[in-house]
């Protein structure tokens, strides 16, 4: 799926996972033509390849939840949406998240509470209801557990190639191995875009980089308060199912999930993992993954691990995305620094933005995630993050 480097587009958009994809392909749907996806290796390349998949809507601020509901109504009719056959692997097994405490319980209480609110079934359970969903796990100073069975897994690849293959359909360029070395800006507005292979004339450019996000907003001399981290995720051997949901821990700051084909996939943060791109994988990350899941779920200590490997979290200071424009430069966008929850969200997200970008009156009010709000000081910090 690579196409000539154009001379002109009238969009650029820098990034070929799933935002860049599903952007591309909402503003083609939207009679938006010469769009032009710019990635420097293949699409999934990044975080998207890379990431755990899973698609939540258990969240603790509104925003979240409405992004992730109506993320999860897309991602129900997808493959039909997007003619494409082969399927996205959309499981709704759901998601458990454990409590192992007071305050955490507390919490969980409102969280369930808010997200009743806005339409997304979730419900607290006790350990002894938590057992019956999950048998083999480990009740030992469990209290209790939040359940909501709309929620799940879906394939990255194929979710990411099926927006890619509605928007070529539609007409949408993808420059494949191409590196972006420079944005035109002259004045307050975007001119074009530098890349190894040639200059391209183009009124806007969105930045969709994940872990360079900040590479590419230098270009436009703004200094993005985001950082990269690395998180790692191990792979077990494939056995005979017996797990639905992704059983979530805040507490140990892990997530486990049983995905289609049988294995077990596996991850977790780490307060001492330092800032910057590293895709290298970790023994201490495997020791300590493997240590801390055969505490909560006992029986997979029995299985054996396959492979292990890394992608990188693009990270805010308040563990929330940063949506939209920069004042004063017109024709630069952005959606950036998910902080590891950007496949779970983007179909919403992209939407929104690509209304905005073509004049539609957007579904979402995405004000609050934008850049001006660090200034402000009117963070939006998520309770539920791993």
């Amino acid at each position: 799926m690579h196409d000539a480097l154009p001379a002109r587009a009238s969009i650029a958009i820098v990034g070929g996972g799933i935002t860049g994809c599903a952007l591309a392909y909402e503003l083609a749907v939207r009679g938006m033509t010469d769009i032009l996806v710019l990635e420097k290796d293949y699409l999934t390349a990044g975080a998207t390849g890379r990431c755990g998949a899973g698609i939540r809507q258990q969240w603790g601020l509104p925003m979240n939840i409405r992004l992730s509901r109506a993320s999860c109504r897309i991602l129900e009719t997808l493959p039909d949406a997007l003619e494409y056959p082969e399927g996205i692997e959309f499981k709704q097994g759901g998601y458990l998240i454990l409590g192992y405490g007071e305050d955490q319980m507390r919490q969980f209480a409102e969280n369930v509470q808010l997200q009743n609110r806005l339409g997304v079934p979730s419900r607290l359970l006790t350990p002894e209801e938590a057992k019956e969903i999950v048998p083999h796990l480990s009740d030992r100073g469990l209290l209790g557990a939040t359940f909501c069975p709309e929620d799940g897994h879906a394939n990255p690849f194929h979710t990411t190639h099926a927006y890619a293959r509605a928007a070529r359909r539609l007409g949408v360029r993808f420059a494949l191995g191409v590196r972006v070395t420079g944005i035109d800006a002259q004045g307050d507005q975007i001119r074009g875009i530098c890349t190894d292979k040639g200059y391209v004339h183009t009124p806007i450019v969105f930045n969709a980089a994940g872990s360079y996000s900040n590479h590419v907003a230098r270009m436009v001399g703004v200094d993005l308060p985001v950082y990269t981290e690395r998180h790692q995720i191990l792979a077990t051997e494939p056995v005979e199912r017996m797990q639905d949901p992704m059983v979530v821990s805040f507490k140990h700051h892990t997530y486990c999930q049983q995905v289609p084909h049988g294995s077990f996939l596996m991850g977790r943060g780490d307060a001492d993992e330092p800032r910057g791109i590293d895709m290298e994988s970790s023994w201490l990350f495997l020791e300590r993954m493997a240590t801390t899941m055969a505490e909560i779920l006992p029986l997979l200590a029995r299985l054996r691990v396959v492979r292990q490997w890394s992608g990188g979290y693009n990270i805010s200071p308040d563990g929330q995305p940063i949506l939209g424009t920069i004042p004063g430069l017109e024709g630069y966008w952005m959606a950036v620094a998910y902080s590891g929850h950007g496949f779970m969200v983007a179909p919403m997200a992209t939407r929104v933005l690509a209304q905005m970008i073509t004049g539609e009156t957007p579904a979402l009010d995405l004000g609050p995630l934008d850049l001006g709000r660090f200034d402000r000081g009117e963070l939006l910090l998520e309770p539920n993050v791993v």
